[in-house]
């Protein structure tokens, strides 16, 4: 599909990415509305998903990225103008995101995406819904678009996908993502991956993790070598790069799906625009605002500051052709 364009224009200071990636979750305080249902898994684990209803025969399954949750802002003001839109949404905690570790060592990573099709799967089968769409966020919108193309039994309740400021291309971007202009993000990131770590460590014993070492630790690859490497079985952290990127799986994709990548995201590299993708597919769309950061497009100091959100409704009435 041609390249979408933008009319995405914020005023002077959100126009700084780094301004934009911050204001969101430091300064923004949307109020969520959720009713937690806890699903009990395959492997005797479990995932928390909070629910926003507005009794829509359309559900959209969202998706946060790393180290966020139901209650990261972006996941809350999504699932409201969903709500406002006539649309139920559907929040996906990760293994270990809701606020309370699951049971298993193994916890989530970027291409994990068996869990999404156990969820996708569990809204088909439970409810009565006729359309799901699946909708993710960085970490999350990698999954959501992996989905898309890796799996060929998706329900035919799926219409179709969204992703916003996805690291398409993980080998790429993670060495972006450690570079100094992103070293406040990068610590942040390890802070709470770290305590994460150090309290499975307490409740599985027999995993055996080097404290010292990962205190230690400033890039993802270090935590990734003691856990993500061993834990999920892959060979290094080149070859968890290589086989959890979505990009490869962007032309394989079958339903209309959306990527919005912002051209100013501080976390990603020039492999994560895929333009030659989008151009030469009949489903996929690729938009790449000049502006919005990682994950912020918020566009000013006052006002609604919904221009993703409504890209995202957008998407589903225009695209999709679902109206409530």
């Amino acid at each position: 599909m041609p390249i979408l364009n933008s009319n995405f224009t914020p005023t002077l200071p959100f126009k700084n990415a780094h301004f934009n990636t911050v204001y969101r979750p430091l300064f923004m305080k949307d109020k969520a509305n959720y009713k937690r249902k806890r699903i009990l898994t395959w492997d005797t684990d479990f995932i928390d998903l909070d629910f926003s209803i507005v009794g829509s025969n359309t559900i959209v399954l969202l998706i946060h990225g790393l180290e966020g949750s139901s209650l990261s802002n972006y996941m809350v003001t999504t699932s409201n103008e969903l709500n406002l839109n006539g649309f139920d949404a559907a929040c996906m905690n990760l293994r270990g995101c809701s606020g309370e570790d699951n049971l298993l060592l193994k916890t989530y990573h970027s291409g994990k995406t068996d869990d999404v099709d156990f969820i996708v799967n569990y809204l088909t089968e439970n409810y009565n819904y006729e359309n799901i769409i699946v909708c993710g966020f960085s970490l999350g919108g990698n999954m959501t678009l992996k989905y898309l193309g890796e799996y060929d039994n998706i329900p035919l309740k799926v219409k179709g996908g969204i992703a916003v400021s996805v690291p398409v291309d993980l080998t790429s971007s993670q060495a972006e993502l450690g570079k100094i202009k992103n070293k406040v993000y990068m610590n942040e990131f390890l802070r709470t991956m770290k305590l994460k770590l150090l309290e499975k460590a307490k409740k599985h014993p027999d995993f055996k993790l080097n404290k010292e070492l990962l205190l230690k630790a400033t890039k993802f690859r270090h935590i990734e070598k003691q856990f993500t490497v061993p834990v999920f079985g892959f060979k290094s952290s080149e070859d968890y790069w290589e086989r959890a990127s979505c990009k490869p799986y962007i032309p394989k994709i079958k339903h209309k799906s959306l990527l919005i990548n912002a051209k100013d995201d501080s976390f990603l590299s020039k492999q994560c625009f895929p333009i030659k993708e989008a151009e030469n597919s009949d489903t996929f769309h690729f938009m790449m605002p000049n502006y919005g950061g990682h994950v912020g497009f918020i566009s000013s100091f006052t006002g609604e500051n919904r221009w993703v959100e409504h890209q995202i409704v957008n998407f589903i009435n225009k695209k999709l052709n679902i109206i409530p």
